[in-house]
């Protein structure tokens, strides 16, 4: 079992920048990668980035070159550092880890960007 929670989601204006938070707990010495997805209002969730238990990332298309996730081992901790921020960028975002074939995830937090 893994427990994440998610934080520094708020609102922001077009062109600014957020940095999420997500720390794990539980059977973390399991996970085998650790991503962020997000979900707008009317749509399905989508993948935003992933980072590996050896440090590679993915990026979804539409996010690479603004967004950046990075972890960091010692503090159970995974980031999201979001720049650019655009409107349709609106949407809950969600921590997730991976154990195997399972899926863990936090209750995401909301972030809105104004034009």
């Amino acid at each position: 079992q893994v427990q994440l929670v998610e934080s520094g989601g708020g609102l922001v204006q077009a062109g600014g920048s957020l940095r999420l938070s997500c720390a794990a707990s539980g059977s973390i010495f399991s996970i085998n990668s650790m991503g962020w997805h997000r979900q707008a209002p009317g749509k399905q969730r989508e993948l935003v980035a992933t980072v590996y238990s050896g440090g590679s990332t993915y990026y979804a298309l539409s996010m690479k070159g603004r967004f950046t996730i990075s972890r960091d081992n010692a503090k159970n901790m995974v980031y999201l550092q979001m720049n650019s921020l655009k409107p349709e960028d609106t949407a809950v975002y969600y921590c997730a880890a991976r154990i195997g074939v399972r899926d863990y995830w936090g209750q995401g937090t909301q972030v809105t960007v104004s034009s």
